[in-house]
């Protein structure tokens, strides 16, 4: 995919978001159009800081872990826009301002009243709902996935739109442990969480509302909640043609591995993603074999053998090791 099909949203095209969303939407396809607006919106350059506080103790013995405020350059492209599907994906630029690494991000994907929306079941476990067409009925569906494109949480709800924001808040959803738990705690095993989606003129913000579960010993108890909010402010970042040059290297790559992942969740009734006995961490290979294309040391159809075949090994559809699209045989 070259970055001329690539979308970001412009100031002056902001503005006509700010303003679409400050009239009276009369019809199903204003209300539409609207909605599209307030995703698109999200496209662009921010400095961004993730921030999360964990701020009440529900088992009285916890002691609160320290606050985690942590400051990102990221650009955020539109890969697919379909009318009633778009898809974006962050990229993280790390390191000096005028010559930064970048680190493929997080991509969410939106769907207008889709059929069924994905559900995680804890202990690196999901499956999926099927949706009643009145409950998706003028909704749309956030699914989340982590870098290396392995599926996160999913939600659904319909956009709110007033004068000064949009917004979109789903119910409460599962996840898995984010990767700054997950490296370093084994005290609890899911997120129950509020994923709130807010865009204004100056940018965008994800808030979450997140209680943090134990699901062990036959039971489910909480062990603490914690506020996260995620601030996107729009800005003109130095180093973005390094963005630009990544994703145009490495986007054929990622959609292989889109792919492969799709044919996952088209295949499963359930699935599972975990790393194996000796360590391999799904998310350091296929990233690795992205990294491996921008250094020359791999094509894309060689670095995208190589990341299959852990993809195989590690993912379990329905309890059976996927048949993934142009993967080598095992």
């Amino acid at each position: 995919m070259k970055l001329d099909v690539l979308k970001a949203v412009t100031v002056a095209g902001l503005a006509i978001v700010m303003s679409s969303v400050s009239a009276m939407a009369d019809t199903p396809q204003d209300r539409l159009e609207q909605d599209r607006a307030a995703i698109l919106a999200m496209a662009g350059e921010y400095d961004v800081t993730f921030d999360f506080r964990e701020h009440l103790p529900i088992e009285a013995a916890y002691e609160l872990h320290e606050a985690e405020v942590t400051p990102a350059r990221e650009v955020v492209y539109v890969i697919a826009d379909e009318g009633d599907f778009i898809s974006l994906q962050h990229l993280l630029l790390v390191g000096p301002a005028d010559a930064p690494f970048v680190v493929k991000h997080w991509r969410q994907d939106w769907a207008y009243e889709p059929s069924r929306l994905m559900r995680y079941q804890g202990f690196n476990t999901w499956d999926f709902a099927d949706l009643p067409a009145d409950q998706s009925a003028g909704a749309w569906s956030q699914t989340v996935y982590q870098v290396d494109d392995s599926p996160r949480y999913a939600g659904l709800a319909r956009w709110t739109h007033e004068v000064n924001a949009s917004v979109w808040e789903p119910e409460i959803s599962w996840r898995p442990l984010p990767r700054r738990d997950a490296t370093i705690r084994d005290d609890y095993d899911v997120i129950a969480a509020v994923n709130r989606h807010t865009i204004t003129a100056w940018g965008w913000t994800h808030e979450q509302d997140n209680t943090k579960l134990v699901l062990r010993d036959g039971e489910q108890r909480a062990l603490v909640r914690e506020h996260g909010i995620n601030t996107y402010r729009r800005a003109e970042l130095d180093g973005v043609e390094a963005a630009a040059a990544y994703w145009e290297q490495t986007a054929e790559y990622w959609a292989l591995i889109r792919a492969a992942w799709d044919s996952v969740f088209e295949a499963a009734g359930e699935f599972t993603v975990d790393d194996d006995a000796d360590g391999t961490r799904l998310f350091m290979h296929l990233l690795s074999a992205g990294q491996d294309i921008i250094d020359g040391n791999a094509d894309t159809q060689g670095a995208y053998q190589s990341a299959a075949a852990v993809m195989t090994a590690q993912v379990r559809v329905n309890g059976a090791a996927p048949v993934l699209p142009g993967a080598p045989e095992s």
